[in-house]
Order: structure tokens, then sequence, then C-alpha cells
């Protein structure tokens, strides 16, 4: 059984990408379907906060992690809005404006955005003399160059006919304004989950209990997502389930692609590294660019194709950079925990030494007398 715990990692994140391709393809479908992608984004969360609070109540109940003083509540108060309540609601419209597959393709900016960001913060060290900050740099022109040739040069159309979405926030007067404004909101999604990303790192530091941290992050969502769908959304009978495939996609993303995902990849990340999970994102936007155009009859164009291609390539050389930094790093702590191991039986030995040395009963003792 050694060798299947060994591919237990990989089995989790290609289950993750296969339930996140579940989720893109759902929501697109209930989208066209008519129903609103801010509703959809607050019974996602309502849904997802009903299956993890028990679980993180009656698992820590004893401990009391699942508390927040003022410093953590304002943590994730902040990432909840700007990594889930922006996140989510920008990726649902520019889903809703072009579709599951350009959806799914724009996702792999996010490591590239995030090395953009972290450079612009000072958290990324940028040597243009190493071959490493060089690949990154690279990959990131790969991938924007890819997201603007999927949303400028479309090309021709290799199957399906048209498909626009039937409402949005936007006033969009024709199909290429409609495609060109879902690629700015998918754009503005990555931004915001790269942002998320970085500010997980102090936000996490707060409250070090994972599961309680994502419990109050859903339920912090829930709070903020209905706020801005009350605010954005003018038809009262947009929050009106129709049909039991609403339902069970609005079960599916909350419980599926919000819960069960966050447990595996929290695991997976744990054993294999985080750069491990970014390697497997590529297989949603492939499997998600196979089964669109048959399952759901979405538009596949030349141009998009092309540049979802290029975004893949792009993020696997920033990956490459990021992996050769990654193994310098391992080495540094794998050497200085050697010194450090080497300088502690040192000392054991000396210790059992100066022990040996020493008589078993000292003059002093009162055995002595």
């Amino acid at each position: 059984m050694g060798w299947l715990r060994s591919y237990l990692p990989v089995m989790g994140m290609v289950l993750n990408q296969i339930i996140y391709a579940g989720v893109s393809l759902s929501t697109s479908l209930v989208y066209s379907a008519g129903m609103s992608p801010r509703v959809f984004v607050v019974y996602r969360h309502v849904l997802a906060t009903i299956v993890i609070a028990p679980i993180a109540y009656f698992s820590r109940r004893n401990s009391g992690s699942y508390y927040l003083n003022l410093k953590s509540f304002s943590w994730i108060f902040l990432i909840s809005f700007i990594g889930i309540v922006l996140n989510q609601n920008f990726f649902s419209e520019g889903l809703y404006l072009t579709n599951s597959s350009v959806a799914s393709a724009f996702v792999n900016l996010v490591p590239a955005v995030t090395f953009v960001i972290a450079s612009c913060a000072g958290m990324e060290k940028v040597n243009i003399r190493s071959w490493r900050t060089i690949a990154k740099i690279v990959g990131t022109v790969i991938c924007v160059s890819g997201a603007m040739s999927i949303a400028l040069l479309k090309g021709p159309k290799l199957l399906n006919a048209e498909n626009l979405p039937p409402k949005s926030i936007t006033m969009a007067s024709s199909e290429a304004d409609s495609w060109f404004l879902g690629c700015l909101f998918l754009t503005a999604c990555c931004c915001s989950w790269s942002i998320w990303l970085i500010l997980m790192v102090p936000a996490s530091k707060s409250h070090p209990d994972p599961l309680s941290f994502s419990a109050w992050m859903c339920f912090m969502a829930t709070l903020q997502s209905t706020l801005v769908a009350l605010l954005l959304e003018q038809d009262p009978h947009a929050w009106k389930i129709n049909s039991l495939l609403e339902f069970g996609s609005a079960i599916y993303a909350g419980v599926m692609g919000s819960a069960v995902t966050f447990f595996i990849q929290t695991w997976c990340i744990s054993v294999a590294g985080p750069l491990f999970s970014a390697m497997f994102k590529p297989l949603m936007a492939v499997i998600v660019t196979i089964l669109a155009p048959l399952l759901l009859h979405e538009q596949v164009y030349f141009g998009s194709l092309i540049g979802s291609i290029a975004v893949i390539i792009g993020l696997y050389i920033v990956l490459w950079g990021k992996a050769e930094e990654v193994v310098v790093v391992n080495v540094k702590t794998d050497s200085e925990s050697m010194l450090n191991h080497t300088e502690e039986i040192k000392i054991s030995i000396a210790s059992s030494k100066t022990n040996l040395e020493e008589p078993f009963l000292s003059p002093h003792s009162p055995s002595h007398n």
C-alpha cells in the first residue's frame, strides 16, 4: 500500500480539478438558463457554511479555537471580501459574458499575476541575472499575451453557433463588447485571487486553525455576498430557484466546490507543497475545453484556443522558475538542519563524555556519608 499512498496527492489534485471543471460547467449551464450570478454566489456560500461550520465547531469545541479576536476578525473580513466575494462575482460575471472554456483558461493567469503583484510589493526578489527570474518574467509575458489574444483576437469560429448570455450587470452593445468586458472581469478575478493568496500569509497566522478559519471565511462571504447581491440585483424574482438544476448546481458548487476542495487542497499542500498544487491548474482548462463544446454547445474560436495554449505554456514556465527557487531554498534548509543536527550530536557526545568521567557517587552525595 506504500505505492498507493505516494500517489494520493496526485489523485487528490486530479479530483480537485475535475470538481472545479464540474463547477465551471454547471454554473455556466444555470447562467445560460437565466439564474443570476450574484444570487448563485450567495446560495453557494450559504450551503458551504452550513456544511463546514458544524464540523469546525464540534471538532474544535473543547479547544476553543473557533473564537475570533479583533485582529483575526479584521483579517478574515478583508480576505473574505477580496478572495471570495470579489473573486467569485468577477469570475461569475466573466463566465456569464464569455464561456466556461475562456474562464478556465484565465484562471491559469493567477501564478503570473501573483508574481507581478508580489514583485511590486517587494515580496518577490527580481534579479535579471538569474535564470529563475528570467523564466518567471518570460512566463508572465506569455501568459498575459495569451490572455490578450483571447480577449482581442477571437479569430474564426471553430465550433457551435452564437450563444450570448441573456442578462448581465453591464450593458454591452455587441457580442465583441460582451466578450471584451467578460475578459476584463476575468482579469479582475485573477488579480483579486492573487491579492488573496498574498494576504493569506499574515491572515492565517492571526487564526492558525485552518478548519475554523475556512468556516469563518464562508460565513463572512455569505453576509458580504448577500449585501452585494441586494445592491446589484434589482429583480426580486431572481432569488427564486426555478428548477432542480439550479438547486443541484448550488449544492454542488457549495459542498464540493468550496468545502471538499478546500480540505483536499489543504492536505495536498501540506504533503507536497503549493507548487505541486499549482501544477495541476491547467487540467481544469483542458477538461472544460473538451467538454464545454460537447455538452453545452459553447462557441470555440481559433484565437481563444491559441491563447489558452499560450497561457498554459506561460504558466509552466513561471512554475519552472519558481520550482528552481524552491529547490534552492530546500537545499539551504536541509543544509541548515544538517548543521544543527551535527551540533546537537556534538553536544550530546560531549555531555555523555562528561557524565562518564564523573563518578557515580559524588563526595557530597548523601549516600557517600
